[in-house]
């Protein structure tokens, strides 16, 4: 592995400075494996908290960490692209894994993390017999997620997108076909899950953090796929979460949608906080071309009594006032 360029000889000498102190060394290597909170980071290494803050503030300041906020808790990780990654990601690479403080480190994480997994269990326990309900009524989710994976299998992802990620599903089902791939959610019982399920192999380069669909916490267009997994039957505003979605995407990017087509399942308003009862194509498409998305290829996956539908938009490069009529097809 090569040193990255690029970087000025100022900001490299302060990269290297504060990289080049022990607890910060093993802070970076900590949050290399995932989103992990100052409490926990604290735990780990057995310092202070106000010790544990300064070290990630410091680390924060020259682009080693970021941070993002979920109420009152705080998650740390290395970024996971760009020039900074690369520069974290060097510094690990050369830490030597088999030091004593590197390994007591690892252990102590291994045991937060079984931490998270029973509480995550917990939370499933008690919710998972509604959930059930509503795969009960619709085909298999293994030929659902077959299809979402064909569609993607079609397209050049580098950075994805995934709102309302809930357990983080979507993200590990298309870890492989991104290079960057971040999830987003309101509920922290949701985040907890799907960081333990991050945690595993194959997903480093994957994270989650809070966040609302209607304004997503990122200032411009960074996403070449973004993913709406049975997320849009809960907006009351379903036309702005798509405006949302499509200011983040590159220009000639994509938008997935998976969710049901209309039904009359009066139960599912009623006692799963459904807001929509499905949707029409001709909504989907028409919501879309207010925000310069075109509707590219729509798929039905019939069941009784409801109907899983696949919708992929395309962000138009062109403009809203220059668009040509798309020609639609079906996914395969």
């Amino acid at each position: 592995m090569l040193w990255p360029g690029g970087e000025s000889l100022d900001n490299l000498a302060s990269v290297l400075r504060t990289a080049g102190e022990t607890n910060r060394l093993r802070l970076l290597a900590l949050c290399a494996q995932g989103d992990l909170s100052v409490s926990e980071l604290t735990r780990i290494l057995g310092m202070s908290q106000p010790g544990v803050s300064r070290h990630l503030r410091m680390l924060c300041d020259v682009g080693l960490l970021e941070r993002h906020q979920e109420g009152s808790w705080a998650f740390f990780h290395v970024p996971v692209a760009g020039h900074h990654a690369e520069m974290a990601r060097f510094l690990i690479h050369c830490l030597d894994e088999h030091d004593p403080l590197i390994s007591r480190d690892r252990q102590r994480l291994d045991e937060i993390r079984h931490e998270r997994a029973t509480r995550a269990e917990m939370y499933f326990r008690k919710n998972a017999p509604r959930w059930d309900e509503i795969r009960a009524l619709h085909v298999e989710e293994d030929q659902v997620e077959a299809a979402i994976r064909e569609c993607a299998n079609r397209l050049t992802i580098r950075d994805l997108l995934d709102v309302g990620t809930g357990t983080g599903r979507m993200l590990q089902l298309l870890a492989d076909r991104s290079h960057h791939a971040i999830g987003i959610d309101r509920s922290q019982d949701m985040l907890a899950a799907a960081r333990v399920n991050l945690a595993k192999p194959g997903f480093s380069h994957c994270s989650v953090r809070r966040g609302d669909m209607y304004t997503l916490p990122f200032a411009s267009p960074g996403f070449d796929l973004a993913t709406l997994n049975m997320v849009l039957h809960f907006a009351d505003r379903p036309q702005d979460v798509l405006g949302e979605v499509a200011r983040v995407l590159h220009p000639g990017g994509h938008l997935l949608i998976v969710d049901f087509a209309p039904h009359a399942m009066t139960e599912l308003i009623e006692d799963h906080a459904h807001l929509r009862p499905g949707f029409r194509t001709s909504d989907i498409e028409g919501w879309g071309q207010r925000h310069n998305l075109v509707m590219i290829a729509v798929r039905r996956l019939p069941g009784t009594p409801l109907t899983v539908m696949l919708w992929m938009l395309q962000k138009d490069p062109a403009g809203a006032d220059e668009r040509m009529p798309a020609q639609k097809r079906d996914l395969p």
